[in-house]
C-alpha cells in the first residue's frame, strides 16, 4: 500500500491543548462517521488515517512536536488516544500501535535510526505498528554472511496488516554460529523487501473488523543491520513493556465513552430521558467513565514523574497494571448498563451502538489479565509502605 500523503502542513497547530477546537472535533466526527463503511473483514479505515496524517497526528510525538516523548506529555497523549478510540475503536487500536512503535524507537534506536524512522513519519506519513503475537510458527531472525539477516516464520493478529509500511516485528535472533541471542526487534521497510504474505482467512472476529489483524508470513524477508532496533531482550525491558498497557487502556475507555454517548443519543431519540431508571443508569455510567478519566490522568502524570525520578520499575508497572485492570472493569460495568438502557432495539444495525459494543467486547480481551492482577497483589503484599504512602 502507499503511504498516506499530506496536502499541507498540520492544520491543527494547538490541537491537544485546544480541547474545544472546532477542527479537532470535526476530525473526530469524520472518523466516527466513516466507521460503518469499514466494519467488515478485509477492510481498513484508510480515509481516517489520511485525516490523521493531514492533521499532523501521525507525528505528534516526534521531537519538538506537541506530545514529544522527551516531555512530560503522557497524560495528554492518553487523552488523545481515548478521543480517537471513542471515534472508532479500530482506528484507535491501530493508532496506538503506531505510537507504541515510535516510543520504542525513542527508547532504543540509534541517532541515525531515529533520523531515518522519524523522517518516515514526518515526511512520508508512513504508518508504524508493533507485531509481537505469534503461534508455533513464530519468527526467527537468522544472521547470514555479509551483515544480512533473514526472517523465517509468521506473526498473528498483525493489526493494520498490509497497510502498515513500517511494522516493528519481534523474533528470536540466531547468530551466524547458531547460538540464540535473544528476543530482537526489527523494523521492516515494506517497499524495500520481498512481498510479505498476508492471510486474512482466520480474521472473522466478533468486532474490530476494520483493524485488519491478519496473519503475516515474513519468511524470506532479508534486512541489513540498520533494521535491528535495540539489543536482544530490550523489547521486554521493564517498566516499558508492561507500562505501555496504559495506552491501550486509554483507547478502551474511549470505547466506553462512545457507548455512553450512543446511549444518550438513543434515549433522546426515543424520548425516554425523563425515565427515572434510565437516569439512574446514565448516572452510574457517567461516574464510572469519569473515574476512568482520573485513572488515566494519574497514570500519565505518575509515569512521567517516576521515570524522571528513576523510581523502581515494579512501582511503575504495578500502577500501570492497576490502571489497565480498573479501566477494564469500568468498561465491563458500563456495557451491561448501556444494554439495559437501549434494549433489543438499540442492538440492531445500523445503530452505532451495536458496532461499538462488538468492537469494545473484542478489544477488552487483552493478554494475561489474571497474571496482571496477581502482579498487583504481589507488589502490594511485598512492599513495606503503608497504603497512603504506596503511590506517593
Amino acid at each position: 500500500m502507499n503511504a498516506f500523503t499530506t496536502k499541507t502542513d498540520p492544520v491543527l497547530p494547538n490541537l491537544i491543548d485546544a480541547a474545544d477546537s472546532n477542527q479537532f472535533e470535526a476530525l473526530l466526527r469524520r472518523i466516527a462517521g466513516k466507521a460503518p463503511d469499514t466494519d467488515e473483514e478485509g477492510a481498513f479505515p484508510e480515509e481516517a488515517f489520511a485525516d490523521l496524517a493531514d492533521a499532523g497526528l501521525l507525528g505528534v510525538t516526534l521531537p519538538g512536536r506537541e506530545l514529544d516523548f522527551n516531555g512530560a506529555t503522557t497524560a495528554r497523549l492518553l487523552t488523545l488516544l481515548k478521543r480517537i478510540g471513542a471515534a472508532n475503536l479500530a482506528v484507535g487500536r491501530v493508532y496506538e500501535g503506531h505510537i507504541n512503535a515510535l516510543y520504542l524507537i525513542h527508547l532504543f534506536a540509534s541517532p541515525a535510526q531515529r533520523e531515518n524512522w522519524y523522517a518516515d513519519v514526518a515526511v512520508h506519513n508512513r504508518l508504524f505498528s508493533v507485531w509481537n503475537t505469534q503461534a508455533a510458527d513464530g519468527v526467527q531472525i537468522g544472521e547470514m554472511t555479509g551483515g544480512v539477516y533473514r526472517l523465517e516464520g509468521a506473526k498473528t493478529f498483525c493489526s493494520g496488516a498490509g497497510w502498515i509500511q513500517r511494522p516493528l516485528v519481534t523474533g528470536e535472533l540466531i547468530s551466524a554460529g547458531g547460538a540464540q541471542r535473544g528476543w530482537q526487534m526489527v523494523i521492516i521497510p515494506t517497499e524495500q523487501v520481498k512481498p510479505i504474505e498476508s492471510d486474512g482467512r482466520f480474521w472473522k472476529p466478533l468486532g474490530m473488523r476494520a483493524s485488519a489483524s491478519f496473519r503475516m508470513d515474513f519468511t524470506g524477508v532479508e534486512l541489513d543491520e540498520s533494521a535491528l532496533l535495540g539489543r536482544p531482550g530490550q523489547y521486554l525491558q521493564q517498566p516499558y513493556f508492561s507500562g505501555g498497557a496504559i495506552r491501550f487502556a486509554a483507547v478502551q475507555l474511549g470505547g466506553a465513552e462512545a457507548l455512553y454517548e450512543a446511549t444518550r443519543s438513543f434515549l433522546g431519540a426515543m424520548h425516554r430521558t425523563d425515565d427515572l431508571l434510565q437516569q439512574s443508569r446514565l448516572a452510574e455510567m457517567a461516574y464510572l467513565i469519569e473515574s476512568g478519566n482520573q485513572w488515566l490522568k494519574m497514570a500519565g502524570d505518575k509515569t512521567d514523574q517516576w521515570l524522571a525520578e528513576g523510581a523502581a520499575d515494579a512501582k511503575i508497572v504495578a500502577y500501570a497494571n492497576m490502571t489497565r485492570t480498573a479501566i477494564e472493569e469500568i468498561c465491563l460495568r458500563v456495557m451491561p448498563l448501556a444494554e439495559r438502557c437501549v434494549g433489543a432495539r438499540g442492538l440492531l444495525r445500523p445503530n452505532p451502538f451495536e458496532r461499538i459494543h462488538r468492537d469494545l467486547t473484542l478489544y477488552l480481551r487483552q493478554p494475561a489479565p489474571d497474571a496482571t492482577l496477581l502482579d498487583i497483589g504481589k507488589y502490594v503484599l511485598t512492599n513495606p509502605d503503608a497504603a497512603h504512602d504506596l503511590w506517593g
